[in-house]
């Protein structure tokens, strides 16, 4: 009697870590993430167990044929050519502008401005360079509907673009770039097919190649629905390979989880070469851009634009923007010189300190580490003598910005210390340091840069670590030097 064929199982992949397991459970082994284990089809299974494995070397079957192997000294450094996207911000964030070949993926909220912003770039890389930007979620009817809203497509391919010559906005920002109108250089393509997506890719050969958004493309080498964890995988590993064999810029727009993290499984972001976040209030005015990996360039660099009815706008000064002054001094507000990526900003620290009627006072962070501040606090009674056990302690970083690094540690205590006094600090007084637990004030990088900044922008005095004082200073700014937290609290 024969016997019936079994048929073939499929594997279980975490869309968290990208660990496979052999059966399903409700939390990943190997990331303790909770309801993140997809399965995989058989298919998509059975073919990865290919390659020398799969050769069948014990069954008479041929080996593959070995690779080339060269010696590192062998070979050549070349210098990456780099293309300007016609976003300086843009291009500030990707390290210098487009590389050939490289993969972008773009995260952020639904309506944050993905979209407008890869239109936008689209436009004036078109005007000199093939595009092919393809939409999976919208039909063409859609995205010239944007197009002419954001005054980027015009009749005529001699006409320029409205609103993208370059002229100043307001509130510091500037236009993208001095894009001409759409011609026949940005290609529009409706499809969600990856197979028919290379092929139309491999006749129009374009420069730049977007994708919006990853989530909706398919494969037919797999039976699973779009957006699934091996659809996802499985597409961007192609527009991967024909990215690197082609050197075609590839632009990928991911969706957002609701924690905020990129859907689907986590080694697509090991797969491209940057990754990109969208971060800002849907409804606010401003928007930033921030480089979380990037293998051409500096990470955590910052880019800043402003949404208009005309889309996004380049933000020149963002210090302009963060540094929201008041006419008169007010308690609870100073200013801090932070640095993002290569550039110095100036933020305003707010604080405030009341009287709290629970038990447990609260401790509030927006825009910065809500830990860290209530550290700080332990600090400040220390090494200060000054307790807030029974005070609700908010801090706010103004203008949406988020600060991570350590040297808001000693504006945000002089702000918080400020609001339990009720005394304001001077208005013309920027502050950067970190804070150790013994109550030292550690020096932090690029500390002349910061002084410069906030010299640049017309302040007159500053408390800084004394190790980042310059040797000559810096013209117009009274540097008060300090190495402990008792020290900065008597200069103020």
């Amino acid at each position: 009697m024969a016997q019936r064929p079994k048929k073939p199982r499929g594997a279980y992949v975490c869309n968290a870590c990208g660990a496979q397991q052999p059966k399903w459970s409700g939390q990943c082994p190997d990331c303790g993430a909770w309801n993140s284990i997809d399965e995989l089809p058989a298919a998509s299974a059975t073919a990865s167990r290919g390659g020398w494995a799969g050769a069948g070397a014990g069954r008479g079957g041929a080996l593959p044929v070995p690779s080339e192997v060269l010696s590192l000294a062998d070979v050549a450094p070349e210098q990456q050519t780099r293309a300007p996207s016609g976003i300086m911000e843009l291009d500030r964030v990707l390290g210098g502008g487009l590389v050939p070949g490289s993969v972008v993926l773009i995260g952020g909220d639904p309506g944050i401005g993905k979209s407008t912003l890869l239109l936008q770039a689209a436009a004036a890389v078109g005007a000199r360079e093939r595009v092919l930007y393809v939409t999976g979620e919208e039909s063409p009817q859609q995205v010239s509907l944007r197009a002419h809203r954001l005054g980027l497509a015009a009749s005529g391919a001699g006409e320029s673009a409205a609103g993208l010559g370059g002229a100043a906005a307001p509130g510091g920002a500037a236009a993208p770039g001095g894009a001409g109108a759409l011609g026949g250089a940005l290609r529009l393509l409706a499809e969600t097919g990856v197979e028919q997506i290379l092929a139309t890719a491999a006749a129009e050969r374009p420069r730049v190649l977007i994708i919006d958004s990853i989530q909706t493309l398919f494969t037919d080498s797999l039976a699973s629905a779009p957006g699934s964890v091996s659809q996802v995988r499985e597409s961007a590993a192609q527009l991967v390979r024909f990215a690197k064999l082609t050197d075609t810029t590839v632009f990928l727009v991911g969706h957002v989880t609701k924690e905020g993290a990129l859907a689907g499984p986590r080694v697509l972001e090991h797969m491209v070469d940057t990754v990109l976040y969208f971060e800002g209030e849907a409804d606010g005015a401003h928007r930033l851009i921030r480089a979380v990996k990037n293998r051409f360039g500096a990470v955590n660099e910052l880019g800043v634009f402003a949404m208009t009815d005309k889309g996004l706008r380049e933000v020149r000064n963002p210090s302009a923007i963060f540094l929201s002054r008041h006419d008169q001094a007010v308690p609870g507000s100073v200013v801090l010189v932070t640095r993002e990526g290569t550039r110095p900003m100036l933020v305003e620290v707010q604080a405030l300190v009341d009287q709290s009627p629970l038990a447990n006072p609260r401790r509030v962070a927006v825009g910065l580490e809500q830990n860290r501040l209530a550290m700080l606090l332990a600090v400040l009674h220390r090494h200060g003598g000054i307790g807030m056990f029974d005070q609700d302690v908010f801090v706010n970083a103004v203008g949406g910005v988020r600060v991570t690094e350590t040297a808001a540690d000693l504006a945000l205590l002089l702000a918080v210390l400020s609001s339990h006094r009720d005394r304001p600090l001077p208005l013309d007084l920027a502050v950067f340091g970190e804070i150790g637990l013994s109550g030292e004030i550690r020096p932090v990088p690029n500390g002349p840069d910061r002084l410069r900044e906030a010299a640049k922008h017309g302040l007159k005095q500053a408390i800084v670590p004394k190790a980042n004082v310059p040797k000559g200073g810096v013209q117009g700014l009274a540097i008060k030097p300090v190495l402990a937290l008792a020290e900065a609290l008597d200069a103020i």
